[in-house]
């Protein structure tokens, strides 16, 4: 585990420099997760550090693989200087652990809820999980361990997970990109959904 998570932080630090800051959360019954923060210019980039220790399971597995299974951190990218961005730490790590405390698989398409705002005074509550590879290219890793992907997290607001809920993801997605949405602006409203 240990060795996983030190390839993943290398990966991590090669992506987007030295980090400004790190924290870490335990929960009761899981391993800690920590949550690194990066600058980059004028944004700000928060990624989860132990999420992948372990591969995510099938919940319906009547014995979980300890070796095979995707296995993934959580990278969320804001504008920086805009709001209290750093209050979402908790709520980060907690969407990171939720495979191992509600024995979900994250994967690309995914809502994910954390059942309050973001960070104080957000209008976000949840995210759309994001296609990997774009940030931060996968860490291969010895077989037959799955690779570890780098899941981008795009902050949703209420109206839009309903919309995303009947709609899908990709639908969600084109109407972000149509309308121009910066999904990096931590004051951003909800799109038009009509």
């Amino acid at each position: 585990m240990a060795e996983i998570l030190a390839l993943v932080e290398a990966r991590l630090r090669s992506a987007f420099g030295e980090p400004d800051a790190r924290a870490a959360v335990t929960f009761l019954g899981t391993d800690r997760i920590e949550v690194l923060r990066f600058a980059e210019g004028d944004l700000v980039r928060y990624a989860t550090l132990g999420m992948s220790a372990h591969p995510m399971t099938d919940p319906t597995a009547v014995v979980a693989d300890p070796v095979r299974g995707p296995r993934a951190e959580l990278v969320l990218t804001v504008r920086g200087g805009l709001a209290a961005t750093d209050k979402l730490l908790r709520p980060l790590a907690v969407l990171a652990a939720s495979p191992q405390v509600e024995g979900l698989i994250v994967a690309a398409g995914a809502s994910l809820d954390v059942g309050g705002p973001l960070w104080d005074g957000a209008p976000f509550s949840s995210v759309l999980v994001a296609e990997p590879g774009g940030l931060v290219e996968d860490l291969v890793l010895d077989e037959p361990m799955d690779p570890v992907q780098f899941l981008p997290l795009l902050p949703m607001t209420p109206n839009e997970a309903a919309w995303k809920r009947v709609h899908g993801a990709a639908a969600l997605q084109e109407r972000w990109l149509a309308r121009g949405t910066d999904l990096r602006d931590p004051l951003r409203t909800a799109v038009a959904l009509d």
